[in-house]
């Protein structure tokens, strides 16, 4: 018996398998409830008893099939000969939609353990799972557990310990209907799942040619599957004339019986069937409604916006303060210590104004990722993909592909790399392009800032409309490109509908506190060495340090590019400079407004009331402003996000093209707004 055991997590989205892997090896990986959040494989370890485990998370996935990167990863790391022992996470509470995969894992051949996730669930809905019937007709150890409360770790992973060599259990107890007495073999005392006759008759046919090419080869049953379905992949490995024994496809006919036997299980280890979901399937009439569905979800994404600005607004108050009072108090002890004017300057002006007025938009970030903490963890954001999967048909990009749009409300680093989830690679190509327009919560602090000033009670509206204008834009840009490469085929969207369940505090809290961490790191290193490098550039000249701002280098970059930007209502050179430094991070564009302008705690009510009498000094009013939300809305995004393009699509070329792209967009819609603007008023 093996003393180091390489275990493989797999399981479908949303089933809890990556809070599950954080359970063991206190990994802080990101953990939301909707489908393709895990799109690489996590590792950990940590040692029980005598034994090391080695944990591996892949990605989320509904079957074996080789269709999408994160299904091609999964299996082509399972069936390597380094992995010992299986753990199938389930949901317990949507064990119909999750026992395919188990009925795929099983014929690898490989130990399998089915570990029952979400028990607590379960127990919550009055129903019950006979757990005795369960294993008897699979034929592997199944282990209740639940990630959330951290209940049934230590027995999994006993079994884990305990089934590494076994593979099934020789007291497999089901029925089928059909003869089976025609059989080379007793197949129901040795598989799991039993097809009909027809096919069972071409596994043995196939799996004795098998035999006679490669005599070692494991688990020839699998392969002989595959090769009746048709899988390139397996076809292609064995170069072997099937055509007598498979002259078609027989793929939907296995997907079909597996499916009849887990009804029977259904059947057979479910009480309480027909009320599990009545609760659920209410609250969809109306969140997944054709009509009201949009409507709904709009509105809700207006009422966490509401809630980021007047709760956010109250705290950022006591922030403000706390900001304040750290410039006075630096500003105090640098000039009781004499130091030079130009290290005052750097200290105060550059490095607490610009970090100090980022930070002072803590309590908005907290309010947003808060509530979509929640909406994530009950279930909901998988719906609005469901919802926008008409949508997404119509303009010719799969359903799937409303999944790293939505992720891009977040950050879209992740959201361009959940795009591997996409088969196509034409919709995989469109998809990077209009993500990020997605409105990231690093464009968050632009948008409070300048709503503020400038529409007052309509701040809230303001804000909320950059998101929808970013979704309209991504989706007519998508179908723009669509039309020019006249593609006509569509894809649906298969995607599991998780139970509603009540949000886990512990959950949230890893969730806001990674989103929180990410930009307190962004405030101290990337916004910090902005601020400075701003701050240089403004008091630097071609003849050395300047007292005049305009003769400084950082005046002759902005004052080069208002040509350009004058048609968008942004002819200010202090805010084209602003905009370039916000490649570095869109949160730095606010603290280089405040150092630009001269203004320190540009975020408090009289940083905001100075910086709102210089801009009105200079005809900048709020269609001005308006526009400017919109360009930072779709201008090319951070550096972050450019690298992780230039990753996922392993091309400079269309790398360029994205940022020239997006830049265009940017300054498109930003001028049409503004001259139209003009003229209307």
């Amino acid at each position: 018996m093996k003393e180091e055991l390489q275990v493989a997590f797999i399981g479908n989205p949303n089933c809890g398998k990556t809070t599950l892997f954080n359970a063991y090896t206190g990994a802080k990986l990101k953990v939301a409830n909707w489908p393709g959040v895990t799109v690489e494989k996590k590792e950990g370890a940590f040692k029980y008893h005598s034994h090391l485990f080695k944990l591996v998370d892949l990605p989320g996935i509904y079957s074996l099939t080789s269709y999408t990167l994160e299904e091609k990863l999964s299996r082509e790391y399972i069936l390597d000969d380094t992995v010992d022992v299986i753990v199938d996470v389930a949901d317990a509470s949507c064990l119909e939609r999750n026992l395919f995969l188990t009925l795929q894992l099983i014929e690898l051949g490989k130990p399998v353990i089915l570990a029952l996730n979400m028990m607590d669930i379960v127990k919550e809905r009055g129903m019950e799972i006979d757990l005795h019937r369960l294993p008897e007709m699979l034929g592997i150890p199944v282990i209740p557990v639940s990630a959330r409360k951290k209940t049934g770790l230590d027995i999994l992973m006993h079994a884990v310990a305990h089934h590494q060599v076994k593979h099934m259990d020789s007291n497999l107890e089901h029925h089928h209907d059909g003869n089976v007495s025609n059989h080379k073999h007793s197949h129901h005392l040795e598989y799991a799942v039993v097809y009909s006759d027809e096919i069972e008759d071409k596994i043995d046919e196939i799996i004795d040619r098998l035999y006679m090419h490669d005599p070692d080869l494991k688990n020839p049953r699998w392969y002989a599957i595959k090769i009746l379905e048709q899988d390139p992949e397996i076809c292609e490995q064995f170069q072997i004339d099937f055509s007598d024994v498979v002259p078609r496809s027989y793929e939907t006919d296995i997907i079909n019986q597996k499916y009849d036997f887990i009804e029977e299980i259904i059947d057979e280890v479910l009480v309480n069937k027909e009320e599990k979901a009545a609760k659920t399937e209410k609250i969809d009439h109306y969140l997944t409604h054709r009509v009201l569905g949009l409507p709904i979800f709009l509105g809700i994404m207006a009422l966490v916006f509401f809630l980021t600005f007047t709760i956010g607004d109250w705290l950022k108050g006591y922030f403000e303060v706390g900001i304040t009072g750290i410039s006075d108090g630096v500003l105090a002890l640098l000039q009781h210590l004499h130091a030079n004017d130009m290290v005052i300057s750097l200290v105060v002006d550059g490095i607490i104004s610009g970090v100090g007025g980022i930070l002072t938009f803590l309590p908005n970030i907290f309010i947003l990722f808060l509530a979509l903490a929640f909406l994530e963890d009950s279930g909901y954001m998988s719906r609005v993909a469901y919802i926008m999967d008409g949508i997404m048909g119509k303009i010719g990009l799969s359903g799937r592909a409303f999944i790293p749009m939505l992720l891009g409300f977040g950050c879209s680093v992740p959201a361009v790399m959940a795009t591997r989830a996409l088969e196509d690679s034409n919709d995989r190509r469109k998809t990077i392009l209009v993500t990020p327009f997605m409105s990231c919560s690093a464009r968050l602090p632009v948008y409070v800032l300048f709503s503020d000033m400038f529409f007052g009670n309509y701040a809230v509206i303001a804000a909320f409309s950059m998101y929808v204008i970013g979704l309209v834009i991504a989706i007519l840009i998508a179908f723009i490109m669509t039309k020019l490469q006249k593609k006509s085929e569509t894809h649906s969207l298969l995607i599991e509908l998780p139970e509603y369940k009540t949000p886990n505090l512990h959950t949230i809290v890893i969730y806001v506190w990674d989103k929180i961490k990410d930009y307190l790191t962004k405030a101290g290193t990337t916004i910090f060495v902005a601020s400075i490098i701003i701050w240089f550039i403004l008091n630097v000249g071609p003849h050395g340090i300047v007292t005049d701002i305009t003769e400084s280098f950082g005046a002759g970059i902005g004052k080069f590019l208002v040509p350009i930007l004058v048609p968008t209502g942004l002819g200010l050179w202090q805010i084209a400079l602003a905009l370039i430094s916000g490649l570095a991070a869109k949160e730095v564009v606010v603290s280089s407004i405040g150092v630009l302008f001269g203004i320190g705690n540009i975020a408090s009510t009289n940083g905001r009331s100075a910086l709102l009498e210089v801009l009105s000094n200079a005809d900048f009013t709020a269609v001005n402003a308006y526009s400017m939300m919109i360009f930072v809305l779709l201008y090319t995004p951070c550096v972050a996000t450019i690298a992780t393009i230039k990753r996922e699509m392993k091309s400079v070329r269309w790398t360029v093209f994205a940022i020239v792209f997006q830049v265009a967009v940017a300054w498109l819609v930003s001028t049409l707004f503004f001259q139209i603007a003009q003229i209307l008023m």
